[in-house]
């Protein structure tokens, strides 16, 4: 029996259906969110990974809506799947194979629903997403979508009871790691028009968007995106006192997470300017010795760093 199936058994999902209903959002996840699976497959308790996996197809799927296509075609998709969340977390049942996930994990995970509820509340941020004209701008998407959207899953791994200090060191976390994500992806980014850094930081620098369009490498740019991938490696070093806040095994996984991207800023950092041309990835030897040092902390039942 595979450690897919057995996790599948530890969690208590029994039924055929629900059976291929998880199975298709592993899949899903696995193509889509390669590094981060493989952590969690490594890492986590048999019982736990099936739920997770649920949680970050659900973010996913809400990334997708909120992404693709012309405005009104995303605000009318995303308004149908709120809909069809909120009833279906009402009456129990649904006939979509990912709400149906959702909900079993949900029922494992009793706090998982006033944490759904919160992210159906704010996401369409997303969706109002144009750019910021400051860094208080910046901040207040973090707020809204970032964090929602990163509680999902993180609220798995965390304290049953937390005392605000668990959300505070996600929160600071996803700070760095939305920043990050903004500076690495802006070759896709600008020409669908989509810029993370905001307008005040550009002019800082004397950067225009048109120089980032046109993909010019200046001294200006390569000083822009230095500053930038800085300031998310400071968040994300400040992040590493999170795993001691998690909840038992669930701990090593975000550390493991918060040392690749850490791994990833540094490619980035190394990339600079030429950012423009195509985003950075951790270097696939590094990446896989943090995971199997992980794993052997797992296994040891040693606490993650302070």
């Amino acid at each position: 029996m595979s450690t897919w199936k057995r996790s599948l058994d530890a969690a208590g999902v029994r039924k055929p259906e629900l059976r291929g209903d998880y199975d298709a959002q592993r899949k899903l996840v696995a193509r889509f969110r390669r590094a981060p699976y493989l952590a969690a497959r490594l890492l986590l308790p048999r019982p736990v990974l099936p739920h997770v996996v649920a949680a970050t197809a659900m973010m996913h799927h809400g990334d997708n809506l909120l992404d693709s296509g012309p405005r009104a075609r995303r605000a009318s998709a995303w308004a149908s799947w709120e809909q069809e969340v909120r009833k279906a977390l009402g009456a129990g049942v649904s006939d979509d194979p990912l709400i149906r996930t959702l909900l079993h994990t949900v029922e494992a995970y009793p706090r998982l629903r006033e944490v759904v509820e919160a992210y159906l509340s704010t996401a369409t941020a997303e969706l109002e997403f144009a750019g910021f004209a400051d860094e208080a701008d910046y901040q207040a998407y973090v707020d809204a979508y970032s964090l929602p959207g990163f509680i999902l899953i993180a609220s798995l791994l965390g304290p049953e009871d937390d005392d605000g200090r668990f959300r505070a060191g996600c929160r600071t976390f996803v700070e760095g790691s939305q920043r990050l994500d903004f500076v690495n992806d802006l070759a896709e980014d600008v020409p669908q028009g989509r810029l993370g850094i905001p307008v005040e930081t550009l002019e800082r620098f004397s950067v225009t968007v048109e120089d980032l369009a046109e993909g010019r490498e200046s001294p200006e740019v390569r000083e822009l995106v230095t500053y930038e991938i800085e300031a998310a490696r400071r968040s994300l070093r400040a992040a590493r006192a999170l795993p001691a806040l998690a909840d038992g095994p669930g701990g090593v996984l975000v550390d493991a997470v918060i040392e690749i991207e850490l791994l990833t800023a540094d490619a980035a950092l190394a990339r600079g300017a030429r950012l423009l041309r195509g985003s950075a990835s951790p270097p696939p030897a590094r990446t896989l010795r943090a995971l199997l040092g992980a794993r052997r902390k797992a296994r040891g039942g040693h606490r993650p760093r302070r």
